[in-house]
């Protein structure tokens, strides 16, 4: 720009500064917007030499853009000067507005700095208003500020610019036209590291898009064509565990439909007695081992296991529950218990079951464990809590401070009792009758294995016929059986022994023959702070008692 003849400006230069601007502001990208404001300075402001330096993420500033010659361009493009470099140049010299002017009288001290640089010749100043070679100018550019002008804002870089086309100084108009133009150069690259920051967020954003299309395909054909069972629920509020969507392989096994499975939720197909364990199962990495109820109203067993998942940081969470046939392997387990807890050849539970049921029924005394524990609960509730056998006396009303809870049971245990009376005085108890079998070594020995085997079968079967649903018979071994009966009186456990007996001594064929064994039984009381060896002792005491009570030719029925 021409300013000899200042303040009188020609058009043609305001023309060339207007289309400085609008080149700038109509750039493409961040760097041509850097290198246009630099051509702006020499094209339109009348400036031999211009340079734009940058602020970092860091705080350093660096050579962006350059223009006026190829050589200085080629030198010092990309080199950086430190923070503390340029603050030290902003700071000294003289400020015409907005610009800073460092004359040669001073900027001598900065040569050594690592600001980059570009250094002319010529010869020294003849007249005041000379432009010296070693003069420096600087236009800070400022991002726009709320208030308070064009330096309100953060520094975005700084320009710097070198020999004047007509060899002076810049006057007021050079000034305020180099001030006003790093003012919208200022914006213009604001402007467009906003347009790149957008641009690349939009990138990155159709990026992510396409791997949650990617990712939400690859759950799609994961979810459908899974070989095991999968299903989504909604999680939380009044529709909570209502399933959303099943995979094939859920329909196939429960044997429904995909539309008539979106009716229900998994607490409406599993088994009413894993309903617990299902309310139990953490929604979170939960799992269960439970039975779900087909279409044609069989269970199969499955093991669930649950993951939550969100659409969105705050978006809606779902139950996705994983679903897998373990009937096989539930059904080999099951066998495997059962033959550890049954006797293989009669079916029935084996001893080591007997004593566990037994032991279940049974709580050890209470001074054995705790010892000054009933004297301690005789004194908080006033009377006797055990009686001189460790026996919890049962709930009183009118006792002061009993409540249902508070004898019923140690431990919410009910108390197993034995009938006090060798006569039928009413109370009911758990009767243990150990049957032993009278001439069984004589059949064993004139017909062999077999022949006792089967008659131990039958024997097995005519006991199980003859208890109520709930009692337990049970082989301890060899042929000896023992019936665990639950509430009955002592009348009744001996009327039961008889018509087990009168079971046993009919015919049974074996191997071909018909043979007899007869039964000797001893009943035995079941109470709490025995055993299960004392009680199933105590019953085979009482067994031999009878058996040697009666005249050998009466043991066996032929």
């Amino acid at each position: 720009m021409e300013t000899e003849s200042e303040p009188y400006v020609r058009l043609a230069s305001l023309r060339q500064l207007h289309q400085a601007m609008a080149d700038m502001n109509t750039a493409r990208s961040l760097a041509d917007t850097l290198q246009t404001v630099s051509d702006g300075v020499v094209s339109a402001l009348g400036y031999e030499l211009a340079c734009v330096n940058l602020v970092r993420p860091d705080g350093d500033l660096v050579v962006a853009a350059f223009s006026g010659n190829a050589a200085a361009e080629a030198l010092i493009t990309g080199r950086v000067g430190s923070r503390a470099s340029w603050e030290r140049r902003l700071g000294m010299g003289e400020t015409w507005g907005d610009l800073i002017f460092i004359p040669h009288t001073e900027g001598w001290v900065l040569d050594d700095d690592d600001v980059p640089q570009w250094y002319t010749e010529g010869p020294a100043p003849r007249f005041e208003d000379e432009w010296h070679p070693s003069d420096r100018l600087f236009a800070p550019m400022y991002a726009p500020g709320a208030q308070g002008g064009p330096a309100s804002g953060e520094l975005i870089g700084v320009l710097s610019v070198d020999r004047p086309r007509n060899g002076r100084r810049p006057g007021a108009w050079g000034r305020e036209a180099l001030q006003m133009y790093a003012f919208q150069a200022a914006i213009a690259i604001s402007n467009a590291r906003l347009r790149a920051n957008m641009q690349r967020a939009l990138v990155r954003l159709e990026r992510e898009q396409q791997a949650l299309r990617a990712s939400e395909e690859s759950f799609r054909q994961a979810f459908e064509y899974a070989p095991s069972g999968m299903a989504i629920a909604e999680m939380g509020g009044d529709q909570h565990g209502r399933i959303l969507r099943s995979n094939d392989a859920l329909c196939r096994l429960l044997g429904r439909p995909a539309s008539s499975m979106r009716r229900y939720a998994f607490s409406d197909l599993v088994h009413p007695e894993d309903i617990g364990t299902l309310l139990r199962t953490s929604a979170e990495g939960g799992r269960a081992e439970l039975r779900l109820i087909r279409r044609d109203g069989t269970y199969v067993w499955v093991s669930l296991r649950n993951s939550v998942v969100a659409d969105a940081a705050d978006g809606p969470r779902f139950l996705l529950t994983h679903v897998e046939d373990i009937e096989e392997r539930k059904r080999r387990e099951l066998q495997l218990a059962h033959r550890a807890s049954h006797d293989s050849l009669t079916g029935l539970p084996n001893s080591a079951e007997l004593r566990s049921r037994l032991s279940a029924r049974l709580c050890a005394r209470p001074q054995a464990a705790h010892p000054g524990a009933v004297d301690a609960m005789d004194a908080a509730y006033g009377h006797p809590a055990f009686d001189a056998n460790g026996h919890g006396f049962d709930y009183r009303p009118d006792a002061p401070g009993d409540t249902p809870d508070s004898f019923d049971g140690y431990d919410h245990h009910v108390h197993t009792a034995t009938p006090e009376s060798e006569h039928d005085d009413g109370t009911k108890g758990l009767a243990v009758l150990f049957c032993d079998l009278d001439g069984f070594k004589s059949i064993n020995d004139r017909f062999g294995h077999n022949a006792g085997d089967a008659v131990l079968i039958e024997v097995a079967r005519r006991l199980s016929r003859g208890v109520r649903d709930g009692d337990t018979v049970a082989r301890l071994g060899g042929d000896e059986f023992v019936i665990l009966a639950d509430g009955l009186g002592r009348a009744d456990a001996q009327d039961l022994a008889v018509r087990l007996r009168n079971e046993i001594i009919q015919p049974i064929r074996a191997e071909g023959r018909a043979v007899r064994v007869g039964a000797s039984f001893g009943i035995g009381w079941a109470h709490c702070g025995m055993t299960a060896d004392e009680v199933l002792k105590s019953a085979d005491e009482r067994m031999y008692v009878e058996k040697r009570s009666r005249p050998k030719q009466h043991r066996r029925a032929g």
